[in-house]
């Protein structure tokens, strides 16, 4: 990025932050100084000077000595006689340092008293008593330096006292730590419109009606209309949910106030509540304005499944301040809240209802078509090959965010690279969304002869299951190359859903367990690496008869509870004797979708066997390799298409065992991605 761009990114065309100093720093930092020169800096005045045993022995055998005073029992004073201090030998004292002839002349720091006392007796012992020196003990009290100790502590204390408010106030000292965090966006600072955001496009005229609220208030007032107050966006991480927020603010050209939830919360009682005030003084003042709060959920999570033992809750008050902002006793006029979250059973009632949060905005994983559009916004600024297509990658990609999207075009600009091309060709794109979804290839991982065979047929126990039962999802091709936490999965390429059916349950149920099944049939028993198809298997048979109703001894009955007030409590929404039909009843499902998966097996040994020795010898075999000895399977026209656009890219001009692709579990029906794993690990 040049300079010029760097400039137009920064707010106010401000070069960076160029605060400066607080006077009151200043005043610290001199008092800090000054203090630190009378402590440790040089004594001006005379002072006597440091001597060892051996010299102060010499003085005292050769008589030279006055006096000995010893000092707080910490240091001896030693007082030369007038006539030795004025000796050659001891000249250097009145020109050096200045000392006079009444002294003390000389320091002599000791560790005890009696050990000093012993050694003034040894040195003197052939001195007649009535002429040998012995110490005299006196205290001493310095009131200055106890002042200055004093004075120092405080101020050390103020300074630390100052910066941890200016911390904690942003910046602005204890009295701004009630101000409001969020940054102010005014004219053009926000380049970022509704062209920049694809694939949100019911979304996008809901938002709409705002911008043009915001732009020609008259046309919707002289009606008698109003604006809703509030809109939540509600959506999965990565949907687009901020973007969506900042272009709205890029097309109305109003203030624009952003912020997140975690802004008002502080370790300081009322801090919160002071910060959602000042907030929407601010924004009264800037009306007509936008005010965005990102992770609304941080402030905004129920107050009745809110556990807190103490007495005042600092999230609870915050949240009772935005209640009364957005709709209370004074009416809030020309300030409209858009908030977003990806969780929004947990948010308080009070929040949601109309007159604050009017509307609320879903936004979807995107559609085949939006992420067609997607791809081609996070593609402009790449140098791409001529043979790109997007409906292509779009169908590759099902179960793909926004950021997902934005993730896998980086990906493939960083391969291009790496592989020093010219462009971006269908092959990079491809090699980013095994990269994603499946990780990194391990070329490096060691895996023994037979853990290779065993993995073989784990692999094509899954790929004969789903090719064989009737709503098996298509099936791609199958690795037993290490990748990511894998040593081999099957790629399929499901279909875009939004209904299951309970046939459709039992096939998903009984091609995850045909691993497994595989590897009884085969070796007489089970190894750990069916670990992730069990646990995909039970808790698809969980939602079957806990939360749809799909049992015969439960039927039409859910126990799911989409307020998410269940998950703060610690009684079941059923009895202890449910909850045993619930489990026979999950187990007799998964039960007899393995016993179905081993009998489908065991009527294709022969082809199964040689299927899992071709993909032994290979490592990588592709739909047309699993069809020449499984026989066909009905696709339609559109899969078709996508499964062999992606052969014809893979075999091209690249080894088989180079490109192993295997994929990440799915996490529900609402996010399934185009690739399905089956862990060995």
């Amino acid at each position: 990025m040049d300079n010029n761009n760097l400039k137009k990114n920064i707010p106010n065309g401000k070069k960076g932050n160029n605060k400066n100093f607080s006077p009151l720093i200043w005043v610290y930092l001199g008092l800090v100084a000054g203090i630190m020169f009378l402590l440790l800096g040089p004594n001006f005045s005379a002072a006597p000077q440091p001597i060892t045993w051996p010299e102060l022995k010499n003085m005292l055998e050769n008589r030279e000595i006055a006096k000995i005073v010893l000092v707080n029992r910490e240091y001896a004073e030693i007082t030369l006689k007038p006539e030795a201090f004025n000796k050659p030998k001891y000249s250097y004292l009145k020109l050096n340092y200045h000392l006079s002839e009444s002294g003390p002349h000389f320091k002599y720091v000791i560790t005890s008293p009696d050990v000093f006392y012993r050694r003034l007796e040894e040195a003197q012992k052939d001195i007649p008593e009535d002429e040998r020196v012995y110490f005299q003990n006196e205290t001493r009290q310095s009131y200055w330096k106890d002042i200055l100790n004093t004075v120092f502590f405080l101020a050390m204390l103020l300074l630390l006292w100052g910066f941890m408010f200016r911390r904690v106030g942003g910046g602005g000292g204890i009295f701004s730590m009630g101000k409001s965090k969020a940054k102010l966006f005014e004219g053009n600072q926000i380049p970022v419109t509704f062209k920049d955001v694809a694939g949100l496009d019911e979304p996008k005229q809901e938002v709409q009606e705002i911008v043009n609220f915001l732009k020609n208030p008259s046309k919707y007032t002289r009606l008698g209309g109003k604006i809703p107050k509030g809109v939540l966006l509600i959506g999965p991480p990565g949907t687009g949910k901020t973007l969506l927020a900042r272009a709205v603010a890029g097309e109305a050209q109003v203030p624009f106030f952003s912020l997140s939830g975690s802004d008002f919360v502080e370790m300081f009682v009322g801090v919160g509540a002071s910060r959602v005030r000042d907030l929407f003084a601010q924004a009264k003042a800037k009306a007509p304005c936008i005010v965005f709060i990102d992770e609304i959920d941080a402030i905004g999570r129920s107050r009745s499944t809110r556990i807190s033992f103490s007495s005042n809750d600092e999230r609870e008050n915050t949240l009772n301040a935005l209640l009364t902002e957005m709709d209370g006793f004074e009416p809030n006029q020309g300030v409209i809240v858009m908030g977003a979250t990806n969780r929004p059973e947990i948010l308080d009632k009070a929040l949601l209802r109309a007159g604050r949060f009017d509307r609320q905005i879903f936004l979807e994983l995107p559609n085949q078509n939006e992420r067609a559009e997607i791809f081609k916004v996070h593609t402009r600024n790449l140098r791409l090959c001529r043979d790109i297509d997007f409906m292509s990658l779009s169908k590759q990609t099902p179960g793909f965010s926004g950021a997902d999207i934005a993730n896998a075009c980086n990906e493939a600009a960083l391969i291009a690279a790496r592989k020093n091309k010219d462009c971006i060709d269908m092959d990079d794109f491809i090699d980013a969304i095994d990269k994603i979804v499946g990780g990194l290839e391990k070329k490096s991982k060691i895996i023994s002869p037979e853990e290779k065979r065993r993995v073989a047929f784990h692999e094509a126990g899954h790929a004969t299951v789903s090719w064989m039962i009737k709503y098996g999802q298509p099936l791609i091709k199958v690795s037993i190359v290490p990748r990511g936490r894998s040593l081999g999965a099957a790629w399929y390429l499901p279909d875009e859903r939004s209904l299951f059916t309970e046939s459709q349950f039992k096939d998903e149920i009984c091609s995850l367990l045909g691993g497994r099944a595989a590897e009884e049939i085969i070796f007489g028993e089970v190894s750990s690496g069916a670990m992730n198809d069990l646990e995909r298997a039970t808790k698809r048979a969980y939602s079957m008869v806990a939360f749809l109703g799909m049992s015969k001894k439960l039927p039409n009955l859910s126990f799911f509870d989409s307020s998410g007030q269940a998950d703060y409590t610690f009684q079941k929404p059923y009895s202890e004797k449910t909850a045993e039909i619930i489990d026979q009843e999950v187990k007799q499902i998964v039960n007899e979708q393995y016993e179905r998966a081993k009998k489908i097996l065991m009527e294709n040994e022969e082809k199964f066997r040689q299927l899992a020795e071709l993909l032994r010898q290979k490592e990588v075999i592709f739909t047309d390799d699993v069809e020449r000895i499984l026989g066909k399977r009905p696709f339609s026209q559109e899969q078709k298409e996508v499964i062999e656009h992606i052969i014809t890219h893979k075999k091209k001009g690249t080894d088989q065992a180079d490109s192993p692709v295997i994929g990440e579990p799915d996490k529900g029906s609402e996010t399934d991605r185009n690739e399905s794993t089956e862990e060995n690990t």
